[in-house]
């Protein structure tokens, strides 16, 4: 049995989101949630709201234990940019685009 939850739009890029759900990938849910507790990185703080999600949707729509869950999948995809516009010397105008990612975690037995 595997539940999942995920976050649209996250305000962060789809490359730094990244290297925190890498270090989570296939751990339990204890060690990820520690792992993640003391990660100085700001994606570890998003990753860490949709992890505890998703184990609260396992626990109460299947009832499951939760000392027995494990990160199954986790994984990031880039969503669409935000366009912005800077100003520039002469009257000109530069492009920023902010980036956003959709972040998705899958627990289970």
């Amino acid at each position: 049995m595997r539940v999942s939850s995920s976050h649209k739009n996250a305000r962060i890029s789809a490359q730094k989101a990244r290297l925190v759900v890498d270090q989570i990938r296939g751990k339990d849910v204890a060690q990820a949630l520690n792992i993640l507790a003391f990660s100085t990185k700001k994606g570890a703080e998003l990753v860490k709201k949709v992890l505890e999600s998703a184990v609260a949707n396992a626990e109460h729509n299947e009832g499951v234990d939760i000392d027995e869950l494990k990160v199954v999948t986790v994984y990031v995809d880039k969503a669409s940019s935000l366009k912005r516009f800077q100003a520039r010397a002469k009257g000109r105008g530069n492009r920023i685009e902010k980036q956003t990612c959709h972040i998705n975690v899958t627990v289970g037995n």
